[in-house]
């Protein structure tokens, strides 16, 4: 411990922060951004299913075919992370033509969240008063338009806050795919951290990570107390 804070040692990782870090910042934004929107796209009408297509959902679809899709979601969200990256391997070099780098750790990361989205989704439309959802179906509207019209909008601040949990879960998720050689702060970490042992590296890379959580969760509760009609009452 005692040449941790040497002086060479704190001008090679002050080196590798000013050269290397600005590259990896903006791979781990991209790969988290990405992963977040393609996520959505799946796990938002997903979790839309889930809800709507219950026996007692304004759309009810067959019980075999609610339970497959039930367990589809949970074997996946079973699956730890780091086991979920090796497995899609193959499909991952279908995809992307290779199974290392920044572009192909994000095939992983929206495999991996997807199904904890759709849950996120369905955990927020079960939020809204069945009353609400009872007047509009006796008024006439349709599924869709209960969909559309009412059950989403009355969930948004829910789905904003859960949708706040996502991105800094797959923030978590990024680091860990440097494991497999994805970019980011996390192969930073990784690579100098673990492998070199630059501990002095792998301290700012971990700081960079919290303070890309904690600017996504202030922007998130923020958008969050906005977007609820409650609180402007």
């Amino acid at each position: 411990m005692s040449g941790l804070f040497a002086s060479a040692a704190s001008r090679e990782a002050l080196n590798i922060i000013q050269t290397e870090f600005p590259l990896a910042l903006w791979e781990t934004v991209y790969i988290t951004f990405v992963a977040t929107a393609l996520a959505i796209v799946i796990g938002l009408p997903l979790g839309i299913l889930l809800v709507v297509g219950d026996k007692d959902g304004v759309l009810p679809l067959p019980r075999g075919l609610m339970h497959g899709l039930g367990i589809i979601i949970n074997l996946l969200r079973s699956v730890p992370f780091l086991i979920l990256m090796i497995l899609v391997i193959p499909l991952t070099r279908a995809i992307v033509g290779t199974s290392i780098g920044t572009t192909a750790s994000i095939v992983p990361l929206v495999i991996a969240s997807f199904p904890f989205v759709a849950r996120l989704v369905e955990s927020s439309l079960r939020e809204v008063d069945p009353n609400i959802v009872e007047a509009a179906q006796s008024m006439g509207a349709s599924p869709f338009q209960i969909i559309t019209k009412v059950m989403i909008p009355e969930s948004v601040p829910s789905l904003v806050s859960n949708a706040t949990i996502a991105i800094t879960t797959i923030l978590s998720y990024s680091a860990m795919s440097g494991i497999i050689g994805g970019g980011g702060l996390g192969k930073i970490a990784i690579n100098y951290g673990y492998y070199r042992y630059k501990y002095l590296v792998m301290v700012a890379a971990v700081i960079l990570l919290i303070v890309l959580v904690q600017i996504f969760q202030t922007v998130g509760d923020h958008w969050a107390i906005a977007s609820d009609k409650r609180l402007k009452k």
